[in-house]
């Protein structure tokens, strides 16, 4: 790989990752996290994860979808977006395989006695 090939794709890269601090702070501020997990400059394909409590949160598919909508408008070498949550959606229309989030105290153990989490004090 020559020189001016590789600081063509590390710009785009910084780019990539500008735009998503940019137009997603919330994701952070949610706990969740954005990072490319690829990025191809010669078909301009890039795979972006998103983890932390993106993972099986109810509006990550919408997330997923401005993603992929504003990227493309917005870096023009940018032709497809590809997006997953790691919880099975693969960002791309394909079905869940995944599960719902869990929560401290939850238990997969269906009980009828349950009462729910119970409070640490």
């Amino acid at each position: 790989m020559s020189t001016e090939t590789q600081d063509g794709e590390d710009d785009l890269k910084e780019r990539v990752v500008n735009f998503l601090r940019r137009n997603f702070p919330q994701i952070q501020m949610h706990g969740g996290s954005a990072a490319i997990r690829d990025l191809d400059r010669e078909t301009g394909e890039v795979t972006v994860l998103l983890g932390g409590a993106c993972s099986g949160c109810g509006i990550s598919p919408m997330t997923i979808q401005a993603i992929k909508t504003r990227m493309v408008k917005e870096i023009p070498e940018i032709n497809e977006v590809h997006a997953d949550t790691g919880m099975g959606d693969d960002g791309m229309g394909g079905e869940s395989r995944g599960g719902s989030p869990s929560f401290p105290g939850d238990t997969t153990e269906d009980r009828e006695d349950d009462q729910g989490p119970q409070a640490p004090f």
